[in-house]
């Protein structure tokens, strides 16, 4: 097995002081506040700041403390997503372990995994499946096969049990188990599976949960060509039957060890010549274009203060049409809105 593999086998250091301390609270107070300080509910808290971090280290130390509900919410990005919401002292303790344990795991996770990890996100995986679209297909002398699954009801379906076993593989300290095991068990969406999607920690939770899987991909069934973000994942190959053979293996792992399923109304086998959809994005042979549902959401959401962040997404594919309408009908000028068109779309 490889250097990768061998990470498995090495417990976390550090100790549960190290989490609670008032030092790291204050840290974790600095990281979580930009781009919150106008919000209500975190404006109460940092009136009495260094009371509030007080009594809640107190808590952690006497092992008092308890996690909160959560406010529920929806959002459309693009399809309906429930979010929940906890309260921002639970939220510090989110960073709280989130800035301890993240460095410790950032090491036991592959290199192709993409989500939720700092230096990577959604443009370095896009960067990625052009490196092995050409590899794979010799700069489009061979013909390159991608296998495109989805995993169900991701979020939902992390089964409580089996996160905490994979836990308890890393982090000796109890206490810091039972830190984590409160969070958890603070939410389900059935008894006993679910994480909330708006955590700090979930997002480090589901990565740890699915590096079982990207490490059996990765170094049982020795594929090369594999690229997950979040609960989607992609596999090239030049042979369309070594994919088709791996599908039920793939399955199979996810049923049975993790206890997930692949969507089976996502699952896609196609060339790149003839189309990959990944990541709000179509992927062919010598470009990609934005994925009609991807332009339709930002068309609804986009406004004068993130049209240079779209612009920027923009960059990474072939949408000059598109990004020439941005700018006409999004600058400081009084023209309507493309929204108001009945389809703009068309014009893309």
């Amino acid at each position: 097995m490889s250097g990768g593999g061998r990470l498995l086998c090495m417990a976390i250091v550090h100790e549960y002081d190290s989490i609670i301390s008032i030092e790291n609270l204050l840290v974790s107070w600095r990281e979580f506040l930009p781009g919150k300080r106008k919000r209500t509910d975190v404006q109460e808290f940092e009136k009495e700041l260094f009371a509030n971090i007080h009594e809640l280290h107190t808590d952690l130390k006497n092992k008092t403390y308890v996690h909160n509900t959560y406010q529920a919410f929806k959002i459309n990005d693009p399809k309906p997503r429930d979010i929940h919401k906890a309260k921002v002292r639970d939220r510090l303790v989110h960073h709280a372990i989130y800035r301890i344990l993240y460095p410790y795991f950032e090491k036991q996770f592959i290199y192709d995994s993409y989500s939720c990890r700092i230096g990577k996100g959604t443009h370095r995986a896009l960067d990625r499946f052009r490196v092995f679209h050409v590899n794979v297909s010799e700069r489009n002398t061979r013909t390159c096969w991608v296998l495109k699954c989805d995993i169900r009801k991701f979020f939902a379906s992390i089964d409580h049990e089996i996160l905490k076993c994979i836990l308890k593989k890393h982090i000796k300290d109890t206490d810091i188990c039972n830190l984590l095991f409160g969070i958890i068990n603070s939410f389900h969406t059935e008894k006993g599976t679910g994480l909330p999607l708006g955590n700090l920690t979930s997002q480090l939770l589901v990565n740890i949960y699915m590096n079982e899987f990207d490490h059996f991909v990765k170094y049982k069934l020795k594929v090369e060509h594999y690229i997950r973000y979040a609960d989607d994942f992609v596999v090239f190959s030049r042979n369309k039957q070594q994919l088709e053979t791996c599908l039920p293996l793939f399955s199979a792992l996810l049923e049975h060890t993790l206890s997930l399923s692949v969507h089976p109304k996502k699952v896609s086998l196609r060339t790149i010549s003839s189309g990959v959809d990944f990541l709000g994005w179509v992927h062919f042979p010598e470009h990609r274009v934005l994925r009609t549902s991807t332009k339709r959401k930002m068309l609804r959401q986009i406004n004068e203060k993130n049209i240079s962040s779209y612009l920027g997404m923009l960059s990474h594919g072939n949408a000059k049409k598109l990004e020439r309408y941005i700018r006409e009908h999004f600058s400081t000028s009084p023209q309507p809105s493309p929204v108001q068109e009945r389809d703009p779309m068309r014009r893309f």
